[in-house]
């Protein structure tokens, strides 16, 4: 059971990414995901969940309107398409798994975490 979260890069202010959560060893199908972001000195805090469905989405006001989670179950991944990128964005993305993705959903239990992949968004 494994998470691998890719797609970071270095973009500048305005640019655009597309981040990757990618299981293996079981079906992302039956479980919502979340993603996560850890910037240098600050906690890891919530970004988004989808639910597994994915027809239940949330987003932290932050990100909202600039961010769209999605998946793809026949491929067992998970996107986060990020647009209008600032600065206050870089960070470490991570992924992980949830058994559901309601208005709590960046509250435990999250599970699986995988490795993350860094943003940085330059000025």
């Amino acid at each position: 059971v494994q998470l691998q979260a890719s797609g970071g890069g270095l973009v500048q202010a305005g640019g655009s990414l597309r981040l990757s959560c990618a299981a293996s060893g079981f079906p992302l199908a039956e479980v919502a995901v979340g993603w996560f972001r850890q910037a240098p000195g600050k906690t890891r805090a919530a970004v988004s969940c989808i639910g597994a469905s994915g027809r239940k989405t949330h987003y932290v006001d932050s990100v909202k309107g600039r961010s769209t989670i999605s998946r793809d179950n026949a491929n067992n991944t998970v996107y986060l398409q990020m647009n209008s990128l600032k600065p206050e964005d870089t960070a470490v993305y991570y992924c992980a798994t949830r058994p559901g993705c309601s208005a709590n959903y960046f509250a435990p239990p999250y599970s699986n975490w995988g490795q993350g992949t860094q943003v940085t968004v330059s000025s």
